[in-house]
């Protein structure tokens, strides 16, 4: 959704770099720039406004001014506005000292609170929690029915005593959720109400009759990503008219300008606190305004992408694989590749994954032109092997080749291709678990590729003594000179560093 805003911005960062000292001319180009790019991504003309003259003052101040790369700082400060706009700190979810804690969705018709009602559920169970959804939506066609199957995906209980289509009093239904939670010892009720197509009167009135009989700990208010400026307007009549805790953003991953995303927060002085983008259940997290605001600046959010591989991975079979391939590299074969790759699968979607590495931006096209049935294929491909090929792929020649390509239903040139790359893969990892650096930069003086443990270096020869006693002289007048030269800062020869030199802390990281 931020793409465009994305590439803009980049572009106008792109013209300061290089430049020793920024100018008042600059400045001002730049906050032009930087307008344009907001108002184009359908940013609410006042919070344009106090962006602008904000990361102007600034920007025209001492921090860039004596700053050593001033372009850096600029972005650092566009950086720091864009999280205040998008609401500073996380916001977390308050929970009831005495459960069950309530959750009320409100919101327009079409904004996704039901999908969203089984995906905060969802996401409730995996924080340890036991949900209730109640399906408090008796006005629109099937609202009932589709929180049932979204409750049923997400394994989370539905409490749905009415069939709904315009049939039973939602009120009543939303107090009697409360007493059959507290029966079955459920404790966070996510209670789903009905929209309209706009703000109206009658579901206003709706809203705030199940607000005052529920008593809510969270009203949270979803809102539909995609509709521009029309989010802001009815942000603030449901503030006005019914109030609200939180916003959630639904349809991230449309591809919308995502202006109203960046004023709401702003605007009705109201976090978001969570953000759905995509259509699967797992595709709904905590809405972290730094980690989006990298995003926006294409920084990436490595932050993310570490809490999807830690909640995904298994610490005790990373610790098994990391002592396979100390051991050696034929030690790592096919079924942990296998392993490995499933374990990233179940991240999500490989071109999301890839999208939150800092400088992927560069690479949307090749991004979005991911086939991600690749990894399927080589899955297939994999489980078409025998156990004694998977475990020693050598052994696989051109027949085996030809067997393994007709069950996976792939060209025999695509199995070759796999192993070989499989080998590549595994002689490069083996290397890194064994301390061996990076491949390519060998015998770097204290890095991990710079010692081989048990093999010492053979001792050069001494050098002869010339029986030309001129020669000799001169001979005897160099290696002064080099020993003059070896008072250099490392203490070592001058064309060999010393063998305790050691690398500074964050480089060894580093590599």
């Amino acid at each position: 959704m931020f793409d465009t805003l994305s590439d803009r911005l980049a572009a106008t960062f792109k013209t300061l770099r290089g430049k020793g000292r920024l100018s008042e001319a600059d400045i001002d180009a730049t906050a032009r720039e930087i307008r344009v790019a907001l108002l184009e991504a359908d940013v609410a003309l006042p919070v344009v406004r106090a962006f602008i003259k904000q990361v102007k003052e600034r920007a025209a101040g001492a921090e860039v001014s004596q700053a050593l790369n001033p372009a850096q700082q600029v972005i650092k400060i566009v950086n720091e506005e864009l999280v205040g706009i998008l609401g500073g700190e996380t916001r977390r979810l308050r929970f009831a000292k005495n459960p069950p804690t309530v959750i009320m969705l409100a919101g327009l018709q079409g904004a996704g609170k039901t999908t969203l009602a089984g995906k905060l559920g969802k996401w409730l169970a995996g924080q340890g929690h036991t949900p209730l959804l109640v399906a408090a939506d008796l006005q629109r066609p099937n609202a009932v029915n589709q929180l049932q199957v979204v409750g049923e995906r997400a394994s989370v209980a539905v409490f749905a005593p009415e069939p709904g289509n315009g049939v039973g009093d939602p009120v009543r239904v939303a107090k009697d959720s409360i007493a059959h939670a507290r029966d079955k010892q459920y404790d966070v009720v996510v209670v789903d109400t009905a929209g309209r197509l706009g703000v109206d009167a009658e579901m206003m009135q709706q809203a705030a009759d199940i607000r005052d009989a529920v008593g809510p700990d969270e009203i949270l208010f979803v809102v539909d990503a995609m509709i521009g400026q029309d989010a802001v307007s009815t942000a603030e009549a449901f503030r006005d008219g019914v109030g609200f805790d939180g916003v959630v953003l639904s349809k991230l991953d449309g591809d919308a300008r995502g202006g109203a995303a960046l004023s709401i927060a702003q605007v009705t002085g109201k976090q978001i606190m969570f953000a759905s983008n995509g259509e699967k259940l797992d595709d709904f997290d905590a809405f972290h305004p730094d980690r989006m605001a990298s995003r926006i600046l294409g920084m990436g959010d490595m932050l993310s992408l570490i809490e999807k591989a830690e909640q995904t991975f298994s610490q005790q079979e990373a610790e098994k694989l990391a002592a396979k391939l100390a051991k050696g590299p034929k030690e790592f074969t096919l079924d942990d590749f296998l392993a490995q790759m499933e374990q990233v699968r179940k991240m999500g979607s490989i071109s999301k994954l890839l999208g939150m590495m800092p400088g992927m931006g560069q690479m949307k096209e090749q991004i979005n032109n991911l086939d991600e049935r690749d990894v399927d294929r080589t899955a297939a491909i994999i489980k078409s092997m025998t156990p004694g090929e998977r475990h020693d792929p050598l052994i696989i020649n051109g027949s085996r080749r030809a067997r393994i390509a007709r069950g996976s239903g792939v060209e025999v040139s695509a199995v070759k291709n796999l192993v070989e790359r499989f080998f590549e893969a595994r002689k490069m990892m083996s290397r890194m678990a064994q301390g061996g650096g990076m491949p390519g930069m060998p015998g770097m003086p204290g890095a991990a590729g710079g010692k081989r443990k048990g093999k010492q270096q053979k001792k050069a020869k001494g050098r002869q003594r010339s029986g030309n006693p001129m020669k000799r002289k001169a001979d005897e007048q160099a290696a002064a000179d080099r020993r003059a030269a070896a008072g250099s800062p490392f203490g070592g020869g001058a064309d060999q560093p010393p063998q305790d030199f050691e690398l500074p802390e964050e480089f060894k990281k580093l590599l």
